[in-house]
């Protein structure tokens, strides 16, 4: 099979042959939106005119601050994404943080290890860029997601709140 990933795509690892990661291309903004409203909550949530995504990718994707990356099969799939910041802190000794958001992992390959592959490549590339720190949030109705970073050795040590502007 022929891998369609962008140049610059590196393999996601962790024992998973075959996916690769990379930053996020263009025209890799519908299937990441696709990834978005997959789930009870993003249908909900996420618009079908493509063009305010457009707008928000080309604002993030020249800060060298933001990293939207998509993982991809052998055949260039998009499978699954996350959103990658590095927050510069005062707090802690001025620790750089590693904002881990948006993380997606298509239906068809949910229980392979991708996710948690994902997230490992984030620490890595955190560390790589001068972070001491992962924080993430994650909504409190998705209990599968909140096991999952669980395991991945996150505590719920803060209590996050939201409000819409």
């Amino acid at each position: 099979m022929k891998n369609t990933s962008p140049p610059g795509a590196r393999p996601l690892g962790f024992g998973l042959n075959g996916f690769t990661v990379s930053r996020a291309l263009a025209t890799d903004v519908p299937a990441i939106v696709n990834l978005l409203a997959d789930d009870y909550l993003g249908v909900a949530r996420e618009d079908g005119d493509l063009t305010v995504y457009e707008r928000a990718f080309e604002l993030l994707d020249p800060d060298p601050r933001h990293f939207l990356a998509v993982v991809k099969d052998s055949v260039g799939t998009v499978v699954g994404t996350m959103h990658l910041m590095l927050l510069p802190h005062l707090s802690r000794s001025g620790t750089t943080r590693l904002q881990i958001e948006a993380v997606r992992v298509g239906k068809p390959v949910r229980g392979m290890g991708v996710g948690a592959a994902m997230i490992e490549w984030a620490h890595a590339w955190g560390k790589e860029n001068g972070a001491g720190m992962a924080q993430l949030t994650s909504d409190k109705t998705r209990a599968d997601a909140l096991r999952f970073y669980s395991r991945l050795g996150y505590t719920a040590s803060h209590e996050g709140m939201k409000k819409q502007l």
